[in-house]
């Protein structure tokens, strides 16, 4: 990953969240890298979520690293791996939001920009390029 993180949100887990062997269900990972990514979007000044050029995932990868029990608070840090024409290649580490040598997932995913009226990819919005360097 290069550089320090572009954003740090930290997320408390909930009772709900947890699955039978009493530990964070493997989906909701991607939930509270979600809720990350989309803090960091709509704290971008001129970016809108409701944009007509809006980023879609086209890839996700999680390494589950340890279980998240409840009650707990997580950190999330994103950090920009690649910026492409109309790709960015985002890195994630979740941990403790007390300890960050407590490591739960890390990986990274991709997020493309399209036009959502054509459905065709569009370059990365020159404010989210600033915001990620």
């Amino acid at each position: 990953m290069q550089g320090g993180p572009v954003a740090r949100v930290v997320i408390s887990v909930r009772w709900g969240d947890m699955d039978a062997f009493n530990h964070v269900n493997n989906a909701q990972y991607l939930r509270y890298l979600e809720e990350a990514r989309v803090q960091w979007l709509a704290g971008i000044p001129g970016m809108s979520l409701s944009d007509r050029i809006a980023p879609v995932l086209v890839a996700s990868n999680v390494n589950y690293r340890l279980p998240i029990e409840w009650p707990n608070e997580i950190a999330v840090e994103l950090f920009i791996e690649k910026i492409g024409n109309s790709s960015l290649t985002m890195g994630h580490r979740m941990s403790s939001s007390t300890d960050a040598s407590v490591l739960y997932s890390d990986g990274n995913v991709v997020m493309v920009w399209i036009d959502t009226q054509t459905g065709k990819s569009v370059p990365v919005p020159e404010a989210v390029k600033a915001a990620a360097t």
